[in-house]
């Protein structure tokens, strides 16, 4: 195979390949969005909603934070992974940023305590589809800069 081949089929499969919208895994700055409806949340580097799960255990003090979203549930709220060490962007307290190791060896982001999610429903930056949803015996909403669960409706 010629050489201009090789680099242009390596730039095709790479334009069609998965975008990087739907990479989960390796981001890992934090971000604040602000919307009319819910004032400021939390979103992922790349303006992705972030949630918290009310059956979590909150990691406070010394009780380490745990997540409670397993198997069907991962399927609807995927847990906002990472690698590397958490950065938090503006607006946010970077005290707040940990991680907690999940059940199948992944490291899950945490911010105030709580596990982070994304929804699978949310298609786009600003799209805030599972805020105040019941589901998996429990409710998701976004969080707050400052690590509270944000209860605009």
């Amino acid at each position: 195979m010629h050489v201009w081949k090789l680099v242009l089929f390596t730039a095709i499969a790479t334009a069609i390949s998965a975008p990087a919208w739907a990479e989960a895994d390796g981001d890992t700055a934090l971000s604040v969005a602000q919307s009319d409806q819910y004032g400021s949340y939390l979103t992922d580097g790349q303006g992705r909603t972030l949630y918290l799960f009310t059956r979590d255990q909150r990691g406070k003090g010394d009780n380490q934070a745990k997540s409670n979203c397993h198997d069907d549930c991962t399927s609807a709220w995927p847990p906002h992974t990472v690698e590397g060490e958490p950065q938090a962007g503006e607006g946010l307290d970077q005290a707040l940023v940990g991680s907690i190791e999940r059940d199948d060896g992944a490291t899950q982001l945490t911010y105030g305590g709580w596990p982070l999610y994304r929804f699978v429903k949310d298609q786009a930056a600003g799209d805030v589809n599972g805020q105040d949803v019941h589901g998996f015996d429990g409710e998701w909403y976004l969080l707050s800069p400052d690590g509270s669960k944000n209860e605009a409706e």
